[in-house]
């Protein structure tokens, strides 16, 4: 447990001073800060004048192997293995780099985590990247990106990160390979109020049979810790259930989590069983036909879909193709898009991503400016192009925006979305 509160060591006077009796205690007495009532609000660059930028996606997150969350390091492996299985970054041997295979990891998914292949799965602490072994050969792959020493990433490394970017405010989110850990994250808001926001995790998995457990959770992590919104990953709900998220087992949860009236960031799959191109396709316009119905549900809570659409399932070319209907969720004023590109497509393209632009104008135009928010998946984006250069693609040569396209993408949108 020592290395897990490492983090909080480097804020020296500040940390003691939030942290004093503070939320590592369920009783805690020290207020939560909340969106825009930072003990230094008048340095909001919104009421200098200037625009706001605010990354809507970013991380923060202890060791691979610490709980971060979960019920022990080992819990916490098995889902980061299981990523690890299938994304698309390529994996290697360690000892000649030669190509190798990731699906041996888990090669039924996240289906069964407590039946995972026997690989030796470890973090290598010194190179900031996970190893395991296989008949004596030791193989690893870099979907964390390679500067991650003790592959952690904490909240004074993100604020390092978005000072030399010019970064103001950056939204935290959630990931079971990651973080899961409510705590955690509030631990790292305290030392930054007027710098971080953060999402509250979910478990989507176990809310059709512990539905009551569950709402408790997020109850405390909005409620008690001040966390901002929440993060929902479908693909994750279908573990436990094939029923659909919006109604059914889901409405107990949903019923709560809007009554906080907190804004809900999505992360949309392509729907269970999906294996083809065309059925992904057909079974992410599925899950939006599943999203409208539940902003009909519920039309006064704000959402946003994280990382814009699945865009490898809508490469063409050297370009992406985006069916007509993909447009319509967003009639709707209050569901929002963010805009994301580096972070899924830079094996493909290179900055600054020329090949994307004609999708970003049609997402000016289809979805408008008001309801797109720039967002990174830092560090993971670091993969691929600098935190600097995730902002210039966009500023500097996407030139059929203009500055008040700029300033609501940039940060305006997040920032009406949060509150700040």
């Amino acid at each position: 447990m020592a290395r897990r509160r490492d983090f909080l060591k480097g804020a020296a006077g500040l940390a003691a001073g939030l942290l004093a009796g503070s939320c590592l205690s369920d009783s805690s007495d020290t207020p939560i800060q909340k969106p825009g009532t930072g003990p230094s609000g008048d340095d909001n660059p919104l009421r200098k004048g200037r625009t706001m930028i605010v990354d809507s996606h970013a991380y923060v997150f202890p060791p691979g192997d610490e709980p971060a969350g979960h019920a022990s390091p080992q819990k916490h492996l098995a889902w980061i293995q299981a990523a690890h299985a299938g994304h698309h970054q390529p994996a290697w041997r360690v000892r000649d780099r030669a190509p190798a295979s990731s699906e041996p990891l888990a090669p039924k998914g996240f289906k069964n985590l407590s039946d995972l292949p026997d690989v030796n799965f470890r973090v290598d602490h010194e190179r900031g990247r996970v190893v395991w072994t296989i008949d004596g050969e030791d193989y690893t792959k870099q979907f964390y990106p390679p500067n991650l020493r003790n592959l952690e990433f904490t909240p004074h490394s993100l604020i390092a990160e978005m000072d030399y970017a010019g970064v103001d405010v950056t939204l935290l989110h959630t990931d079971p390979m990651l973080i899961r850990d409510s705590r955690y994250l509030a631990d790292s808001v305290r030392l930054y109020p007027d710098r971080l926001r953060s999402m509250a995790p979910v478990d989507e998995w176990r809310i059709p049979t512990e539905t009551d457990a569950v709402i408790r959770e997020l109850d405390t992590a909005i409620n008690q810790l001040g966390l901002h919104a929440i993060k929902f990953i479908p693909p994750l709900g279908y573990l436990g259930s094939s029923a659909p998220w919006d109604d059914g087992p889901y409405r107990p949860f949903w019923e709560a989590a809007t009554s906080w009236k907190v804004p809900v960031f999505f992360t949309l799959g392509t729907g269970p069983g999906a294996v083809s191109l065309e059925d992904q396709r057909a079974g992410y316009l599925n899950e939006l036909g599943i999203l409208m119905r539940w902003m009909e549900r519920y039309p006064e809570t704000v959402c946003s879909l994280t990382h814009g659409f699945p865009w490898r399932v809508f490469l063409d070319g050297d370009g992406l193709r985006l069916p007509p209907d993909i447009w319509q969720p967003f009639r709707n004023p209050k569901c929002n898009l963010e805009v994301s590109f580096p972070v899924r497509l830079g094996d493909l393209f290179d900055y600054p991503y020329r090949e994307v632009w004609p999708t970003l104008e049609a997402m000016a135009e289809h979805v408008g400016p008001a309801q797109l928010l720039w967002g990174t998946d830092m560090p993971f984006q670091n993969r691929f192009c600098t935190y600097r250069q995730s902002r210039d693609w966009i500023e500097k040569y996407c030139r059929f925006l203009g500055p008040a396209d700029l300033a609501q993408i940039m940060g305006g949108t997040t920032a009406r979305i949060l509150g700040l």
